[in-house]
């Protein structure tokens, strides 16, 4: 018999990173997620150079067109504007606010979980009572009344859902930051004369990672249903910009006459935020240390 090498967990294999990785493509639900991500993503950034119809470009003599009329592969709205531009161009609105909000909120909430962490005391304190504060109200009352303060707009929303996100990610780092401050490795890299900036870059942010992953992937169709809902309410994106929440707020108007004009953004929103639940699931077992011993 062979004897066993002694290896490193972190050296077998590429290391952890390497055994999430090779999880993850055995995750059939998690690459259906991403490549349906991966299409609506690809189709909103490719919409300039698309050859599809202006979505903002009305033509009342087609108003309420069936789906498949005159060229109108999924029809038009009560202006005329064809369905499916506006669709792919919906997409990219709705889509990029959502990694927007998402990649703000995590980079603040990072900063400030860090803080609170690592140096506890009074930056603790101040810090976590604050997110104690905003979580205190709900999250889509506070978002409205911030929109309320700052103005309609699809950019006032991304800041409002923003702020609103910005506990949850400090939370998580500050818990991840707790467990990892006083670890072995870590105390020593302090008796060794390490600095501050230099532990927290070098060894506890990236502990943290794996957590914040997996929470933005499953945040971010979150967000991107509060940026609808916003626009539904007509407190996020304004009309006649093409966003799904804009869609489905003009279409309801017609939804007995016209289904198609509502059907389709709602389907939209349901796939887009269906794939990255499915995403994020997938990372959130590929990522976990648990499930990760003994990958092949």
């Amino acid at each position: 018999m062979r004897r066993k090498e002694n290896v490193a967990p972190e050296a077998r294999k590429g290391g952890p990173w390497a055994d999430a990785w090779k999880k993850l493509r055995g995750d059939k639900a998690a690459l259906v997620g991403a490549f349906v991500l991966i299409v609506i993503i690809g189709l909103g950034i490719l919409a300039p150079v698309l050859p599809i119809a202006d979505p903002n470009k009305p033509d009342l003599t087609l108003r309420l067109s069936p789906v498949g009329f005159s060229g109108h592969f999924l029809g038009t709205d009560e202006l005329g504007r064809d369905l499916l531009s506006r669709l792919i161009w919906g997409g990219r609105a709705s889509v990029a606010v959502g990694f927007l909000a998402v990649a703000t909120a995590c980079f603040f909430g990072t900063i400030l979980g860090l803080l609170a962490g690592y140096f506890q005391g009074y930056f603790d304190t101040l810090i976590m009572r604050s997110m104690d504060i905003l979580m205190a109200f709900p999250y889509v009352l506070l978002a409205i009344a911030i929109i309320a303060a700052l103005g309609p707009g699809l950019m006032n929303t991304m800041v409002a859902i923003s702020i609103v996100g910005i506990p949850y990610y400090a939370r998580i780092v500050r818990g991840t930051t707790l467990t990892f401050r006083e670890m072995e490795f870590v105390m020593a890299e302090r008796a060794m004369g390490a600095g501050h900036f230099h532990i927290v870059l070098r060894h506890i942010l990236p502990n943290c990672l794996p957590p914040l992953i997996v929470a933005a992937s499953l945040d971010v169709g979150w967000m991107i249903l509060a940026a609808s809902g916003m626009s539904f309410l007509g407190l996020g994106a304004q009309p006649p910009l093409a966003e799904w929440g804009v869609m489905l707020s003009e279409g309801r108007k017609y939804i007995r006459v016209a289904l198609h004009t509502s059907l389709f953004p709602g389907l939209a929103i349901f796939l887009v935020v269906m794939s990255l639940n499915l995403l994020g699931d997938g990372l959130r077992d590929a990522l976990d240390p648990k499930t990760n011993k003994g990958v092949d």
